[in-house]
């Protein structure tokens, strides 16, 4: 989920409705106004989370991975 905000006075204040409850702890990512102003990534290796992946050895190529997922789900269940 993301969570548009401004900052001012010391809090962070949403910019839309916050489907949270009240006092939930929450991480905050500031986006970089300077690097991010009308840059779109050249490639998708440019992406920050582009081989998160890459030390799994149970996944197998990307392919693979989404071939054995869709297999699963077009099977029919067994009794």
């Amino acid at each position: 989920m993301s969570i548009r905000a401004i900052y001012k006075n010391g809090v962070f204040q949403p910019l839309e409705q916050v489907p949270i409850k009240e006092g939930t702890e929450v991480d905050v990512y500031p986006r970089d106004e300077e690097n991010d102003k009308g840059k779109k990534p050249k490639s998708i290796r440019d992406l920050g989370f582009f081989g998160m992946w890459k030390d799994r050895e149970d996944i197998g190529t990307g392919v693979e991975y989404v071939s054995r997922i869709r297999k699963y789900r077009h099977e029919p269940e067994r009794e």
